[in-house]
């Protein structure tokens, strides 16, 4: 699924992504810290790994999410 980076927080690694059909879902530390990423901007496309409604995943859109992230 992609989305677009709304808010990053470095210091807690944390942020919300805009889904293409308008919502907003929040990303904690784990999602963030799962991936190969360093930081995001606002207006950034990602993919996500989602399982049971919450990200558990996030890379940019150049990326692939890793089957394990997958549901």
């Amino acid at each position: 699924m992609q989305a677009t980076v709304r808010s990053f927080d470095q210091a807690t690694r944390s942020g919300t992504v805009f889904l293409d059909d308008g919502a907003v879902l929040p990303f904690g530390t784990a999602a963030f810290d799962a991936g190969p990423l360093r930081l995001l901007r606002s207006g950034q496309r990602v993919n996500l790994g989602m399982r049971d409604g919450e990200i558990t995943y996030i890379t940019l859109s150049t990326f692939p999410v890793p089957e394990a992230f997958t549901s």
